[in-house]
């Protein structure tokens, strides 16, 4: 199979600022940003929701203390108008001359929407994700906008400054359920999910698609296990915090990875859910030897996923883990 590496994008993920110490935040922000460039990453999410700092300022401060690394700045519509994110994309751009990458948030916390006053339907929430994306590429494209929408409206709107077109951003949109899909392909917008195992995934049945998953590999897969378990015990607290989280959201990626958890959760494979079902992280992992792991990855590239979006990473030699074994999974796409 001909595989373009140039299309593969792996993007690292930002500390939260709840997990951190207020005091200790900003330097946190600047080492992964770092980590994350040196060890070949694309770009970084940054998360949003109710109860984290501003992802526009954070992403500021990764623009500032790094040369290449494109913040994947998570947007959320019941924040802020479509207008004012064009506006940031634009002004970033001028100041900075760096190009960012938007991640659409169509859900959220239920809680979190509810005290905003948003009692959007899940399905509905994607249909205004795709008028408020379109909105945004449209002032970005140059021109004068107007769009007569269901729930946005604008009228005669340009944007200034304008944006140059080489600086126009990647846009990701979660694609778990067939209105995120349905959303994607409206917007043009790279599909993230939460996947299967690798070994569900025939070859070539992803297009324009992307995965969030987390990475621990090791020489040995032993030591990989351990670590693993080390880092992400099991917690009775967090269990019951996942089984509320579970009653409260709507979200059709939860749902999935939860039922999928019940099925393999006697299953020693590098496929790995734990983190998840004991509230601790919000994506599945790959655990095991780098062969065995690059094993699982290859089989995703395969399938046509080209855009990774990797867990927090807890120290920088992690991130030259992940390095190593996304090498070894390129040779084995190519082979």
């Amino acid at each position: 199979m001909s595989i373009d590496r140039s299309r593969l994008r792996i993007f690292s993920t930002c500390p939260q600022s709840k997990d951190v110490p207020r005091e200790d935040y900003f330097a946190r922000v600047v080492d992964v940003a770092r980590w994350s460039e040196r060890y070949g990453c694309t770009g970084i999410l940054v998360y949003t929701d109710n109860g984290l700092v501003d992802p526009w300022l954070v992403s500021q401060i990764i623009v500032q203390h790094t040369r290449t690394l494109a913040p994947l700045v998570a947007v959320q519509p019941i924040y802020m108008h479509p207008y004012s994110v064009a506006k940031m994309l634009a002004t970033i751009g001028h100041l900075y001359d760096r190009p960012l990458y938007l991640n659409m948030v169509a859900g959220g916390f239920k809680n979190d929407l509810e005290a905003l006053n948003d009692l959007t339907p899940h399905d509905r929430r994607y249909d205004r994700v795709v008028e408020y994306t379109t909105i945004i590429k449209l002032l970005l494209a140059g021109g004068t906008v107007s769009f007569p929408g269901e729930f946005y409206r604008v009228d005669r709107l340009k944007m200034t400054p304008p944006l140059a077109q080489r600086l126009f951003p990647g846009i990701l949109i979660s694609g778990s359920s067939e209105a995120g899909m349905n959303a994607a392909r409206q917007i043009e917008a790279t599909a993230i999910q939460y996947p299967k195992p690798a070994g569900e995934y025939a070859s070539g049945t992803a297009l324009n698609a992307g995965v969030r998953v987390g990475i621990i590999a090791r020489d040995r897969s032993e030591e990989a296990w351990a670590i693993a378990e080390a880092r992400f015990p099991v917690d009775r607290k967090g269990q019951i915090t996942h089984e509320l989280a579970m009653k409260t959201s709507d979200s059709v990626w939860h749902k999935q990875l939860s039922d999928l958890g019940r099925e393999v959760k006697h299953q020693r494979t590098p496929y790995w859910l734990v983190p998840f079902e004991n509230y601790k992280t919000f994506c599945p992992y790959l655990v095991g030897s780098y062969d065995q792991v690059a094993a699982e990855i290859a089989r995703y590239i395969g399938a046509g996923y080209e855009t990774f979006i990797l867990d927090i990473p807890p120290a920088e030699d992690e991130l030259f883990h992940t390095g190593e074994t996304f090498a070894r999974a390129m040779e084995g796409v190519l082979v």
